[in-house]
């Protein structure tokens, strides 16, 4: 599609996204037109869906319900605990990402976002309440931390909040997610995605959490994403199987 990867936002996945069922409009051969998205493409299907009634059903696999910041905070708790960090560190890191989250909410342009960040974590340090990777130097840090969060895609994500999105949704939805995983939590997001189709006036919606299977739908001991590589299963059969049921009770 061209364009600037390094400017580019969940919106212009979404165009992307639409222009690709415009063409299939094209195509006489085809019929019904759905999308599946994993992860973020569970944003960018409900996003397309919202807008263009040609799209007539969407699978959400671990797509999210809630804003950006609150499943950035909930899977950064998640996965520094599962790979072994204590309590107490924990206690010590996470409201510091929850004021770093809430200065990009706050601003209106990356680089005020990126101007408030530095300052916060420099006052931060010299108070004490600021300890750096092993091998990190503070200026370097400090920068490497207010880039990664300030970018177009990571700002957007952080404020984007799908619950608006979802309720303009009016075709058959299903959202499925694992139990163990740590990057979209399914407790979190599943009853919201629910809740929200159905508060618009969708009906037609379908959840279903699946046991022990983290953010790739892999059976799992953990679900931290240092497993990912290291499991020979792709994709769990069970959930493939149920994803082809559903669509073809749709489109029989």
């Amino acid at each position: 599609s061209e364009g600037d990867f390094g400017s580019a936002t969940s919106v212009d996945f979404a165009s992307d996204a639409n222009s690709a069922v415009q063409y299939l409009q094209t195509r006489a051969e085809i019929g019904k037109i759905g999308l599946m998205g994993h992860s973020e493409g569970g944003i960018i299907a409900p996003m397309v869906a919202a807008e263009n009634p040609e799209v007539k059903f969407i699978v959400m696999l671990a797509g999210t319900g809630i804003r950006g910041d609150k499943i950035l905070d909930w899977q950064s708790n998640a996965i520094l605990k599962a790979s072994g960090v204590p309590k107490a560190e924990l206690d010590k890191v996470m409201p510091i990402n929850r004021r770093i989250y809430s200065l990009v909410l706050a601003a209106q342009k990356p680089e005020e976002a990126r101007q408030n960040i530095v300052s916060y974590m420099d006052s931060l340090y010299a108070a004490g309440g600021l300890e750096l990777p092993p091998g990190t130097g503070k200026d370097d840090f400090i920068q490497q931390t207010a880039s990664s969060l300030t970018s177009p895609w990571m700002m957007y994500f952080l404020k984007y909040d799908p619950a608006p999105t979802l309720a303009k949704v009016k075709c058959p939805v299903l959202a499925v997610n694992g139990s163990k995983d740590l990057q979209v939590p399914s407790k979190l997001n599943l009853p919201v995605i629910k809740q929200t189709l159905q508060k618009a006036g969708n009906r037609r919606v379908t959840t279903k959490e699946y046991k022990g299977l983290n953010h790739l739908f892999q059976n799992c001991k953990t679900g931290s994403p240092d497993e990912y590589a290291t499991i020979d299963e792709t994709f769990s059969p069970k959930v493939l199987k149920d994803l082809r049921v559903w669509i073809n009770r749709l489109t029989d």
